[in-house]
């Protein structure tokens, strides 16, 4: 966090006023001493929740328990150790992920503390990537929030085992049978509830341990320790048989998802003789298969439930060996995926990998599987958020920091050498069936494909002057190869560099770190809608290009149907295989398919009518003819005229984003959002009430939604919330059009 005070200095010449800049640090020092674990005993997890459910509070405190740090950090007193960047101390929310390395008992936890907000949730993708496990914190008097629903469906897509932990229970407002259920309904998963809260004087003074049958009270902050109290139906009657019934309810579930269980309680004949260890050993099962997740509680912020919390991610979360078998197909050789990248000011660009095969060595060449190009390693080491250990190498399982890479991207997957990558494919096409995985989709399962969200919204960026040009350019292609998100293009019409990216808070903490971090003051131009083209109707047509230039004749000829679909499509490239074409088609070069491919997504990334990206279409080639010594250049650039010809020819609709909008107000303004919601071609879904608040949910058009924060604010004098993600694009009326093409293009 970055403050400036302004000294008057006098002297009999007068007065001088120097401005001063100061910068608040952590006081908590961390005690770095790298150990080596057994694979089995490292767990990879990260943790992930909507805004404000406590995920940085719940970090500090495990790192707090650990013994890594002697003395806890708090978000609004921005001196934590993850959220490092000072836009994250000033706005008390996570931007960037964090990774960091602590013990825990016998075990080895490596952390990624992952942004709640919409707008970098190509952060939280990143990191699901690499993640083994994963806790999902909820707010106790909110339960399950829009983006807890986002973060948990992009969970469940990778197939990552969940605990949920159910924060803040010591409000007065809390309420874990809510909590449960919006878990059941929202998150379609069944539960099993582990613990019980104790609150005494509407204050939480403890957990009971259902499995265990123990009351848990924990001890002052320096104690660090946690008292148990076995219950018996004497001295506490009441805890001893809400937590019995619990417990019993937890095996009858249990065996509905796990038959080792269901046939030990068929033997014992007898829920009571069911040990605690076989409970234990059954709800691991449960979680690693995604049948059932099991649900913890407590107040992170007032020091209770976490070390509970964190013998549970021993018990129930899995060890690098539990998954990601299909990397053992590299054998003995590296296989690594960078998550996340930074730029250091002495260490020059830091890449964040997971490694999922082999060891990893210092000076050591790899080779990037998406880039086909090969690196050499500098420096590794070991990550504690924005501070890090030298070391000389990392093992399978472990998270390493890497200097020396300058072209590695979040999100690429990488080897010792080409070859060794084209081994492990024959290998993983050897060891399954041909009928469940086809060869073209090897990439998927291996995870070089990148899936990369498109951005809402745009804007120019201008230098404030000539001067620091070179320093901008430097600047966003630093800030691109850290986020994927960030998109940087020059628009040829105008001669301006436009920036877009997930919405108005991702911009403008870009804004914020080119001038803060690279010292270059810019200016940004409107916020823009990222709009989209739709071709109204299908047309074929056939372009001959046959030109000199300088000594060499470029011929190419090149006939393609544009289709409308009514789904964005995997693949924008279709190949006519019918009779009459398909021995042509065949004969048809590689490189020059993949050149008519380049032209293809050239001419659909500006439409006839107001330049932006062309969706739902698919183009069907039927002939191509290619003269000797004809360019690949001249190949994409024939494909590109082609399209944009047929594009004019047709016509598009405008399509616009529609976002799913959740606003929690309190109910004395519900009618003033409801009236202000009306004038903004909003669809009330659904209006539910969340504790004392009313939680409205609706589909609203992006362009409707310019600057809410600040209008819902004013509305509910500063006590309303949203948050908001792209579900899909519809078209526009002709009304609606003529509007967004004005505010496009100005006039």
């Amino acid at each position: 966090m970055m403050n400036i005070i302004n000294l008057r200095i006098g002297n009999k010449h007068g007065w001088r006023l120097l401005n001063y800049t100061f910068q608040w640090i952590r006081f908590n020092s961390i005690n770095k001493n790298a150990q080596k674990f057994e694979i089995d005993k490292i767990r990879n997890l990260g943790i992930l929740a909507h805004i404000d459910a406590g995920k940085t509070t719940t970090t500090e405190r495990m790192l707090y328990y650990s013994g890594l740090i002697q003395h806890m950090g708090e978000v609004h007193h921005g001196n934590t150790v993850t959220d490092y960047l000072a836009q994250e101390r000033e706005r008390g929310i996570t931007i960037t992920s964090a990774a960091i390395t602590f013990p825990w008992k016998k075990f080895q936890f490596n952390l990624i503390d992952t942004p709640g907000h919409i707008d970098f949730t190509m952060e939280v993708e990143q990191t699901l990537n690499v993640l083994d496990g994963a806790i999902v914190v909820l707010d106790g008097s909110a339960g399950v929030e829009a983006q807890t629903l986002t973060v948990w469906r992009q969970s469940h897509r990778y197939e990552i085992p969940r605990i949920v932990y159910v924060n803040k229970m010591d409000r007065g407002d809390a309420d874990i049978d809510m909590c449960c259920r919006s878990v059941e309904s929202k998150l379609e998963t069944p539960y099993v509830l582990l613990q019980l809260p104790v609150i005494e004087n509407k204050q939480l003074i403890g957990i009971i341990d259902v499995l265990t049958l123990e009351l848990l009270k924990y001890g002052t902050v320096k104690e660090k320790l946690v008292t148990k109290i076995p219950l018996n139906e004497q001295n506490h009657p009441k805890y001893w048989n809400d937590a019995k019934l619990i417990r019993s309810q937890i095996i009858d579930k249990l065996t509905d998802y796990d038959d080792e269980l269901a046939n030990t309680v068929i033997e014992s004949e007898s829920l009571e003789e069911i040990t605690t260890k076989d409970i234990v050993r059954s709800i691991r099962t449960v979680t690693l298969q995604k049948s059932v997740t099991p649900i913890l509680l407590g107040s992170s912020y007032k020091n209770i439930g976490v070390q509970s919390l964190m013998d549970a991610i021993v018990l129930y979360l899995p060890s690098p060996i539990d998954r990601n078998q299909v990397y053992s197909h590299f054998e003995d050789n590296i296989c690594a995926r960078a998550f996340k990248v930074i730029h250091d000011r002495q260490k020059g660009p830091l890449v964040f990998m997971r490694i999922y095969n082999g060891t990893l060595k210092k000076n050591q060449r790899i080779y990037c599987i998406r880039k086909d190009i090969s690196e050499q390693v500098g420096k590794l080491y070991v990550a504690y958020a924005d501070d890090f250990e030298e070391t000389d190498e990392v093992s399978n399982g472990n998270i390493a920091v890497v200097s020396g890479l300058k072209k590695v991207m979040s999100g690429d997957v990488l080897t010792n050498s080409g070859s060794t990558y084209q081994k492990a494919k024959n290998n993983f096409l050897k060891n399954i069936r041909k009928d469940e995985v086809d060869e073209k989709d090897v990439d998927k399962h291996l995870g070089i494909d990148v899936a990369i969200p498109e951005p809402v919204f745009f804007c120019s960026i201008e230098p404030s002057s000539l001067s620091v040009q070179n320093a901008l350019e430097q600047a966003l292609s630093e800030l691109q190869q850290e986020d994927p998100s960030l998109r940087v293009t020059n628009d040829l019409e105008t001669g301006q560099t436009v920036l877009a990216g997930m919405g108005e808070l991702h911009l403008e903490i870009i804004r914020d770190r080119i001038l803060r971090e690279y010292k270059v003051e810019v200016d940004l131009g409107p916020l823009q809608i990222a709009y989209r083209e739709a071709p109204i109707k299908g047309l074929t047509d056939t372009l001959t290009v046959d030109t000199k230039i300088s000594n060499s004749r470029e011929h190419v000829t090149v006939k393609i149907t544009i289709v409308p679909t009514t789904d964005q499509i995997t693949d924008i490239l279709k190949l006519d295989k019918s009779p009459d074409n398909a021995s042509h088609i065949a004969s048809i070069y590689p490189k020059h398919l993949v050149s008519v491919r380049q032209g293809l997504e050239v001419g659909l990334s500006h439409g006839p009518k107001i330049s932006c990206q062309v969706v739902n279409v698919q183009a069907i080639l039927h002939y191509l003819e290619v003269g000797r010594g004809t360019s690949n250049t001249m190949i994409a650039a024939t494909v590109t005229r082609l399209v944009q010809n047929m594009l004019r020819e047709v016509g598009t609709d405008i399509l616009e984003p529609i976002m799913n909008l959740e606003i929690l107000t309190p109910e004395d303004y519900l009618s003033s959002v409801l009236a202000d919601l009306s004038r903004r071609r909003a669809t009330i879904n659904n209006i539910g009430l969340r504790g004392n608040a009313k939680v409205v949910e609706t589909k609203t058009p992006l362009a409707e939604l310019l600057g809410y924060s600040t209008i819902l604010r004013t509305i509910t004098s500063g006590t309303g919330s949203f948050s908001m993600e792209c579900t899909n694009y519809e078209r526009l009326s002709s009304d609606q059009e003529l509007d967004a093409i004005k505010h496009v293009r100005g006039f």
